[in-house]
């Protein structure tokens, strides 16, 4: 196993009765990497990512992080090996602090309050929210709640952050805030997995592009090379993409 490859996506494949999900989906995530997974609309992104992380069983194939077998492992125990994932609709704790929703990421890793506490405050200060720690998660922007779920991913401690369309729905000032934290967060060690629609980010950021269709992986290769792609323009991004961006 190469000393760089965290992550080995081998043949995977997930139905859900007769609907096929994922139909034997291959790829790896080296470390220190962004790579970002595209698609249309039920294309099998979300699936994938709950499928890595735990959150559904493989029908097929194997998950490897840093060469140790984790396919169909509990989120938990996942979580704890290093992976942890943002949600497509974002999962934040309504009914508590920005800051008490970041403690109880910290708690995978620290078992006594002040630990957590100071995780909890060292990350949102990394994430530009320790101004509003006091607020309830429900006062909070859309933009600042998509902060706050990457915040308790971040408390967690992964190697491997996977983000569900952290950045959807954000405005252009929001937007570059975000990618923004995502650079800090690779320049800090992480390494990031991204499913996104916001192609302005998946260009600015990614490494490498994972292009998913109908459950299958059609295509991989750099953003230039995925945008200048025949059957991903047909699949996904439209005869008239290029012309707009030029």
């Amino acid at each position: 196993m190469s000393a760089s490859l965290l992550l080995d996506v081998q043949g995977v494949s997930k139905y859900f009765g007769g609907v096929r999900a994922n139909e034997d989906v291959s790829f790896h995530v080296n470390r220190g990497e962004i790579v970002s997974i595209i698609g249309p609309n039920g294309a099998g992104k979300s699936t994938l990512f709950s499928c890595v992380t735990g959150f559904h069983r493989l029908d097929k194939g194997r998950f490897f992080f840093k060469g140790q077998d984790i396919t169909n492992q509990k989120p938990h125990i996942i979580a704890k090996l290093g992976i942890v994932r943002t949600f497509q609709i974002v999962q934040v704790i309504s009914d508590m602090t920005v800051l008490d929703n970041v403690m109880t990421g910290a708690f995978l890793r620290y078992t006594a309050v002040p630990d957590v506490r100071r995780k909890a405050e060292e990350v949102l200060s990394f994430t530009a929210l320790i101004e509003k720690r006091n607020h309830n998660s429900l006062e909070l922007s859309i933009s600042d709640k998509k902060r706050l779920e990457v915040s308790m991913a971040l408390a967690m401690e992964p190697e491997l952050l996977m983000l569900d369309e952290s950045m959807a729905g954000l405005t252009p000032v929001e937007l570059r805030e975000m990618i923004q934290l995502i650079r800090r967060m690779r320049a800090n060690g992480l390494t990031v997995v991204v499913v996104e629609h916001v192609m302005e980010a998946v260009m600015e950021l990614s490494d490498r592009v994972i292009v998913l269709n109908s459950g299958c992986k059609i295509f991989e290769g750099s953003p230039k090379e995925v945008v200048a792609n025949p059957e991903v323009i047909r699949a996904y991004l439209g005869d008239g993409y290029n012309a707009v961006r030029q």
